[in-house]
């Protein structure tokens, strides 16, 4: 298991190193001046010798990537044009909204959509499988923003049960934070629920004929032992699998939800980025989404061998 993550990790970092020179190249080699882009139109010819400088686009290229570079290993992603803030502050500050977006998304989604999948394959061919699937094709068709603006209607303006936007954090009270919570989590996912129970009930139609389960019916267990214990940790591989992956891009993927909601996280952050054309920003978020993913995948590479014994590193 050790070596095996020591190879992990090392294979890691040639990713990572490709992923730092098209974030690099991404300012360097966009059409026109990066300088006038990011200053406007009325910028001062002194404006812009500042912004060079300040970029360092006065040195040659492989220089400024080398220097660059450096300034990565010591943690520091740059600095806003806009706020003049550090990147890692701003990442700093609005991480929480963003990831208590993803885990609740993600766990209200296992939470809905495994037991979903093992219904839908142990009623094989049945009304009830047939619901799942259907339910499944809707998730996959409607867009997000279009969920989350019927359930703002329904829950927040017709019923007025849940506020329509904001985040409040959980350590300022676990209720305040549900209720804020509730509407964008479900929203975001409608897509992740369709896409685990339609892998659940395949890994699962896969496994239910295997002789192991029909010696466990034989043997005169009950069904949701059969299905849970038995079926289910087999095929727990490829939802494993689905789940990290989905949760992965789910941290990147939270642009449109964060905006609907009016959620301070790293997808409204994204945004204002990208309007402001603040490169920085922009360069330190896809280096910090790209680090995490890599994580991530690791993490589920390594979750393989306490799901299925079978498998050896």
């Amino acid at each position: 298991m050790t070596g095996y993550l020591i190879r992990r990790v090392l294979a890691a970092v040639p990713v990572m190193v490709v992923v730092a020179l098209f974030v690099f190249l991404l300012l360097r080699l966009t059409p026109g001046d990066p300088a006038a882009i990011i200053a406007g139109d009325m910028a001062t010819p002194e404006q812009l010798e500042r912004i060079r400088g300040q970029l360092g686009l006065n040195e040659p290229i492989y220089v400024q990537f080398v220097t660059w570079s450096m300034q990565l290993l010591t943690g520091d992603f740059g600095t806003s044009l806009i706020s003049q803030t550090p990147v890692t502050t701003l990442i700093g500050q609005r991480l929480e909204p963003t990831v208590s977006l993803a885990l609740m998304t993600i766990l209200l989604s296992v939470l809905i959509a495994v037991p979903m999948g093992v219904v839908a394959a142990w009623r094989h061919g049945t009304w009830i499988d047939n619901i799942v699937m259907s339910a499944s094709v809707l998730g996959f068709s409607i867009p997000v923003f279009v969920i989350g603006y019927i359930f703002i209607q329904i829950f927040a303006i017709e019923f007025k049960l849940l506020p329509v936007q904001g985040f409040r954090s959980i350590f300022n009270g676990f209720g305040g934070f549900l209720e804020r919570a509730i509407l964008p989590s479900l929203s975001l996912a409608s897509i992740y629920i369709a896409l685990i129970a339609r892998m659940t009930r395949a890994s699962m139609l896969d496994v239910l004929g295997e002789d192991y389960v029909r010696t466990a019916r034989a043997k005169g267990l009950g069904e949701n032992i059969v299905l849970f214990r038995h079926a289910l940790r087999n095929a727990a591989v490829p939802i494993m699998t689905v789940i990290g992956t989905g949760f992965a891009l789910m941290i990147s993927g939270v642009v449109v939800t964060e905006s609907v909601f009016n959620i301070p996280g790293l997808g409204r952050l994204t945004v204002d980025a990208i309007l402001a054309r603040d490169y920085p920003v922009i360069q330190g978020l896809i280096l910090f989404t790209s680090g995490l993913y890599v994580l991530i995948n690791l993490l589920i590479d390594l979750s393989y061998a306490f799901l299925d014994p079978r498998i050896r590193y």
